[in-house]
């Protein structure tokens, strides 16, 4: 079954889950033997508390102690300060030396030093916490996660945040962050999940986080207004949503490129007025895809019936208009396919064995529930779309 990520529903994780796959990852080792035996060995040591040759046990060590977590307390101590409102007294605790005891806070044996204990994770997602993000964030790190999501942070992310070399999920949505898109998260090297959502930024988003390599990328909601670049098939995320912002321009067809890494791509009423490209047909991992809600026209390119992963297929209140290909419906996870509120004339029966389909306020003949039939002469009388190899479409008069 598809994960269908709900673009209107900030996430919510497991801090502790995701902070050990996410070290994992930072740290994978290049065979399975070997992976087997850093684990084996990395469960002894964290149990012992005592690594060997290391002068301090792990569960005593402290910023009074420890150079690293004398770092993690002295930018804990100016986050809590730049905290104006603490409803559920997250921070109350936030109190003393022994930072890996605040809540929220999340330590483990550095990466670079099996005798050191740092801060590797953050984790205070629906806090309802206000203020705003303070440079000394920059000094976390070893940091790997950092989930900030349902809270009433303002401002933006600070200029330091480069330096979290090692961040893997960073997890900002749900806030009151305003400015333009957050130029530093391309400074990070090891960062994967990127979920800025539902926030107040605004303007172009830079073609460059489409090259970046990461698995999945939430920038809807926000007032982000820009084309999808040529590179937009150079991602290599397996998640990406674009839904309620603004894009110009069209689908590219580079988008072909990213047939080996996409499974869920939602661009839910983003303004695009576009054909489908044909390249599409290549998403052969894509599981979901929802386009609804834009102004997209032409013809469902027959290539789509290359999408053999395909669950849910959501093309509803669009231009588009013809036959649907008969080889949509035969795919063979297909369950859900939504194509209501276009100009479509035809549809194969196979369509109504779907598990869902929907085909409402369309022109096909015989069908509930349709269009008039005046709306639907009118639209036929208009000028023919001509989509070009761009994805792009031209009215000819």
């Amino acid at each position: 079954m598809a994960l269908y990520i709900n673009p209107v529903q900030p996430s919510s994780s497991s801090a502790t889950h995701t902070l050990r796959r996410t070290r994992d990852k930072l740290n994978m080792p290049t065979t399975p033997l070997l992976l087997a035996a850093v684990l084996l060995l990395s469960a002894a040591l964290l149990c012992s508390g005592h690594p060997p040759g290391c002068p301090v046990p792990l569960p005593t060590q402290t910023a009074d102690n420890n150079p690293r977590l004398q770092r993690a307390y002295v930018a804990l101590q100016a986050l809590k300060k730049a905290i104006t409102d603490d409803p559920k007294n997250l921070t109350q605790g936030w109190c003393g030396p022994d930072v890996c005891a605040y809540f929220g806070v999340f330590c483990a044996a550095s990466l670079d030093d099996p005798c050191a204990r740092t801060v590797a994770g953050v984790d205070l997602n629906h806090g309802d916490l206000a203020g705003t993000l303070p440079f000394e964030l920059g000094l976390l790190t070893d940091i790997a996660v950092l989930h900030l999501n349902s809270n009433r942070f303002a401002g933006g992310l600070p200029d330091s945040l480069p330096k979290l070399s090692l961040l893997y999920e960073l997890d900002v949505s749900n806030n009151r962050l305003s400015g333009g898109f957050p130029q530093h998260i391309l400074c990070l090297p090891n960062v994967k999940f990127v979920d800025i959502r539902f926030n107040n930024l605004c303007g172009p988003v830079p073609p460059a986080i489409f090259d970046k390599k990461i698995d999945a990328l939430f920038i809807n909601n926000n007032h982000f207004d820009f084309e999808l670049p040529d590179n937009f098939g150079n991602s290599t995320a397996s998640v990406i949503v674009l839904a309620n912002i603004r894009l110009r321009g069209c689908i590219p067809s580079s988008i072909g490129r990213m047939g080996g890494t996409l499974n869920e791509l939602v661009l839910l009423n983003s303004g695009i007025r576009s054909c489908i490209p044909p390249e599409i047909g290549a998403l052969r991992e894509l599981t979901v895809l929802d386009v609804s809600f834009n102004q997209l026209q032409g013809q469902l390119p027959e290539s789509m019936a290359g999408l053999r992963s395909l669950e849910q297929l959501d093309v509803a209140h669009n231009e588009l208009s013809g036959h649907i290909p008969e080889g949509i419906c035969a795919l063979p996870r297909l369950s859900n396919f939504t194509y209501s509120f276009n100009y479509f004339c035809g549809e194969p029966e196979r369509c109504a064995t779907l598990r869902r389909n929907d085909d409402r306020q369309n022109c096909i003949a015989g069908k509930p529930d349709q269009r008039p039939t005046d709306q639907c002469m009118a639209f036929l009388h208009r000028p023919p779309v001509h989509c070009d190899g761009h994805g792009c479409f031209a009215q000819h008069y």
